[in-house]
């Protein structure tokens, strides 16, 4: 498959951008954040966890329900699961309740995460291929019955990737309209470098549309995947977190502008962001440390930008509230003249979003 996609493709055939799906940090609020910086083509929610008796949680329903109409982009609702007929049921709930909203389902064969994959979910899946084909098809049937679209997020593979060429097979016969490829195996985390070979060679295989994700860090990253890959789509996740322009920016670049005259933020830009996110993450009920440690979700990948030796970091992680956070951002994005300077286009190597580098 060429980096364009098929006439009939809902996607764009000039490139298209999605957010990728990340828990606890996928919600309305956040997307609403993006869109007023610069909207991706396509968001997709964070998980929902299915079981035989889950209902669809109000984080999810509220997504569902309002991205489109206050983003005007469509969303597709991402599950994680096992169970076909449990997964069957919460596809046609979602398609039925939010059929003006939703554009269709995603699944999820791709989260590392050590308590997702030890119940056979997500990255997990990908030890049982056989239940991944059966799970593939019976989604893609539903999404066909409401005239949606059927979307797959996976990894290479669990301990290597022996057996992607076997998977992308089976995501084919299943007729998903997309494949969102992360190029890193299940155990590869977050540490390993992007298997960017790999990608290349699934957009090569697959029918459908294949959006590359891993590591999509800046324009400049953005450009060298495309090129490596022939990938039609361009996913990014936690860089999406520390530079909230960057789909606005992978626009820009699509459309072809200049590199000298893409949008550029400013540390003021990103002191205003730090702002918006207490609104982001703030309830009724929660006390200021509560807010303080979910700021902290986001400020985490946005510290990796802030200063070389990590001071920022070390500050942040350890303020108590959001007056505090506030307090620790003026000295590194408004003191003096550094509101005026430019944010990092990448992160600092040597520093680590998360205490434990994953």
């Amino acid at each position: 498959m060429s980096e364009n996609a098929p006439e009939n493709s809902p996607f764009p055939r000039a490139g298209f951008t999605m957010l990728a799906p990340m828990q606890d940090v996928t919600t309305l609020p956040f997307m609403r954040l993006l869109a007023r910086r610069g909207a991706p083509d396509f968001f997709v929610t964070e998980f929902l966890r299915v079981s035989a008796t889950s209902p669809i949680d109000d984080s999810v329903a509220e997504c569902a329900e309002k991205t489109l109409p206050l983003t005007g982009k469509p969303l597709l609702v991402q599950l994680l699961g096992e169970d076909v007929p449990a997964l069957t049921r919460v596809a046609r709930e979602v398609l039925e309740r939010f059929a003006g909203t939703v554009a269709g389902i995603d699944f999820n064969l791709g989260c590392p995460m050590p308590k997702i994959f030890r119940r056979n979910v997500g990255g997990g899946l990908l030890r049982d291929l056989e239940k991944v084909e059966e799970i593939l098809g019976a989604l893609r049937r539903v999404c066909a019955d409401f005239g949606k679209l059927f979307t797959v997020k996976c990894r290479l593979g669990f301990e290597d990737a022996a057996p992607f060429p076997r998977l992308l097979e089976i995501v084919r016969a299943s007729g998903a309209d997309l494949l969102a490829v992360h190029g890193r195996t299940v155990r590869g985390l977050y540490r390993s470098p992007v298997d960017y070979g790999a990608i290349a060679f699934a957009a090569e295989k697959s029918a459908c549309p294949v959006a590359a994700n891993g590591e999509i860090s800046s324009v400049a990253k953005a450009r060298f995947v495309r090129e490596r890959t022939h990938c039609a789509g361009l996913m990014c996740g936690r860089h999406a977190v520390r530079n909230p322009w960057i789909f606005r920016q992978l626009r820009e670049m699509l459309a072809g502008t200049p590199d000298g005259e893409i949008f550029a933020p400013r540390r003021g830009d990103v002191f205003a962001y730090i702002r918006e996110l207490e609104a982001c993450v703030s309830d009724a009920e929660a006390s200021p440390a509560r807010v303080a440690a979910r700021m902290k979700k986001f400020l985490n990948f946005i510290g990796t930008g802030a200063d070389e030796k990590g001071e920022f970091l070390h500050a942040v992680r350890r303020a108590e509230s959001p007056d505090e956070i506030f307090r620790i951002a003026e000295k590194f994005f408004l003191a003096g003249t550094l509101a005026d300077e430019l944010f990092p286009a990448e992160p600092f190597p040597q520093l680590c979003a998360r205490p434990n580098c994953e």
